[in-house]
């Protein structure tokens, strides 16, 4: 087997431009979901065509078979439609930050404003239950609320709220609509007032900052590997950036 062979088979998920230890860098991680799009919405073209096929040669009798598989075949369609949206790589990590994309935008952390990474965890009874995310606190809030687009901060706003339930001492339930709605005003520790989405989307992260200890979620649904490897991964680009460099 060729070097070249090698190098792809090991690199079939991530992809790597340079080294930690040079001026640039990107490690750059395929996004799963994107995964398969393009076939998933041949297959429903095909079945869509299939469908049609059927409605007109089954008899009346058996009319509700082609309907089920034309609805089943446009279902097909649209998943592979949003598949085929998703950006192809969800994550890259540059020498300077972390950048996240998404069908609805993107966000940019620089690493010097990440104070933490690590994996959430939950009380259930006496015990510690790590959650499918990896979460990211940051130092300050401002610089990421002015690199997000409005329509990701909407989305996770929508997206984060289950989140929102864990940990929670609620008794009876009647305080959890409170807890979903966010204020549109915030007050930075510098004292600028930001109002709307962004704001929003500040206030929910100073409560599930208190309620799980990070400002910033990712999902592992959305990357090629485990919640644990990702944030060895992270912790291995913020030692390499934090290391002094030799004259």
């Amino acid at each position: 087997m060729s070097g070249n062979e090698q190098d792809r088979q090991v690199k079939t998920e991530t992809e790597i431009d340079g080294n930690l230890e040079g001026e640039q860098y990107s490690i750059k991680i395929k996004g799963v979901a994107k995964r398969n799009g393009l076939t998933t919405f041949l297959c429903g073209v095909v079945a869509l065509f299939l469908a049609i096929m059927l409605l007109v040669l089954l008899p009346d009798s058996l009319y509700l078979i082609g309907i089920f598989a034309l609805s089943a075949s446009i279902v097909t369609m649209l998943i592979g439609w949003f598949k085929v949206r998703e950006p192809v790589h969800c994550i890259e990590l540059t020498k300077t930050h972390i950048l996240y994309q998404h069908r609805h935008g993107k966000w940019a952390l620089e690493w010097a404003n990440i104070q933490r990474v690590d994996v959430p965890k939950v009380s259930e009874g006496v015990q510690q239950v790590n959650l499918d995310m990896v979460g990211i606190k940051i130092k300050q809030y401002e610089p990421l609320l002015t690199s997000i687009s409005p329509r990701l901060a909407t989305n996770l706003l929508l997206e984060q709220r289950p989140l929102l339930l864990q940990n929670n001492q609620c008794v009876g339930g009647g305080c959890y609509s409170n807890t979903l709605i966010e204020n549109d005003t915030y007050k930075t520790s510098e004292g600028k007032i930001i109002k709307g989405i962004p704001a929003m989307l500040a206030n929910r992260m100073t409560k599930l900052r208190a309620g799980l200890g990070y400002d910033v979620f990712i999902s592992v649904g959305e990357l090629d590997r485990s919640s644990e490897e990702f944030v060895s991964l992270l912790r291995e680009c913020l030692a390499s950036v934090n290391r002094p460099t030799s004259d």
